[in-house]
């Protein structure tokens, strides 16, 4: 039986570097890069998704990268089918696909796939949206927590999109989601799966997070948010996102621009940390305590990948 090709997943906070390893591992090992951060998905949003720059782009194939309209939504479920078919391309251009993304909900539906679940109800999600706008700000989570303690646990609880899916899911089902979650998932198959984690020491990523945000903020954010917001108007998907939520309050004159940035930077730093509680959980990652754009990071992630294709190619005799 011929070997599976390897499939690497660059996973981490944000802020860790991801983009910048995984452009080196594309030169590499004849790579191409396939993105899994939602936000960077939607198109015409650039300065506050920190997608990989034209510089970077040009070193290597990416996908999966501004092709979502900002008024549409792109499920994990659809991530998943869209990702999983630009994976096949890939293998049949003899060429290493590169998992690359902080949103740990589609990278887990991409690997493990997502248990069935029912159809979208538009009319109950309308309902639930307007019964959460006259209430106050944790309503939708702590009705989840009523119907499913361990999915509230998982969800935090000012992300309206997945309390609102949870909800649906157990008043449509007459399940608990989390149950759901067990039954008949369809991982990818086809590919040796290679994990590698980045977890740089708190407090440095805190401080590159910070002068991420800042420089966010000094490239013109709120000149693209107000843009934007023109054009697609406030009920675009991503503005609700890190850093043009922000932006939008300075526009709307409730807050300034200091206090904006130091609310987006507040934003990303608790954002890091749940990601982390969420790839904490994740099997079979190899970890490295430091920065993708750090020289010995790149060196433990081509050794990894090195050694993952020599096992792949030579497999080890079972014992007699």
């Amino acid at each position: 039986m011929p070997a599976e090709p390897l499939l690497v997943v660059i996973l981490g906070p944000t802020g860790s570097c991801k983009t910048a390893l995984s452009v080196v591992l594309a030169e590499r090992f004849h790579g191409e890069i396939v993105n899994c951060d939602s936000v960077a998905m939607y198109r015409d949003f650039e300065i506050g998704t920190a997608k990989p720059s034209a510089a970077e782009r040009i070193r290597a194939p990416h996908h999966l990268f501004d092709f979502v309209d900002p008024k549409s939504e792109i499920t994990a479920g659809e991530y998943a089918r869209r990702a999983r078919a630009v994976l096949e391309e890939i293998k049949s251009r003899r060429t290493l696909p590169i998992i690359v993304g902080g949103t740990g909900l589609y990278l887990r539906a991409l690997l493990e796939g997502l248990s069935p679940g029912p159809r979208r109800c538009q009319a109950l999600r309308l309902r639930l949206r307007e019964s959460a706008a006259r209430r106050d700000s944790g309503y939708l989570h702590r009705m989840l927590r009523r119907m499913d303690h361990a999915s509230a646990e998982r969800i935090h609880p000012n992300d309206t999109p997945k309390l609102i899916r949870a909800i649906e899911v157990c008043l449509a089902s007459r399940q608990k989601m989390s149950e759901l979650w067990k039954q008949g998932r369809d991982p990818v198959h086809g590919f040796h799966v290679v994990r590698l984690g980045l977890n740089p020491d708190r407090r440095a990523l805190y401080e590159r997070i910070n002068n991420r945000a800042r420089r966010m903020f000094q490239r013109g954010l709120v000149e693209e948010t107000r843009h934007l917001l023109q054009k697609y108007g406030p009920e675009a998907r991503p503005m609700s996102s890190l850093g043009y939520k922000q932006a939008a309050q300075v526009i709307r004159k409730q807050i300034d621009e200091g206090s904006a940035l130091a609310a987006a930077q507040q934003a990303h730093r608790n954002y890091a940390k749940r990601q982390m509680t969420w790839f904490r959980r994740e099997q079979e990652v190899v970890w490295f305590s430091g920065f993708g754009d750090e020289l010995a990071a790149q060196e433990w992630a081509v050794n990894q990948i090195a050694s993952a294709r020599r096992d792949v190619l030579s497999p080890a005799e079972p014992d007699t």
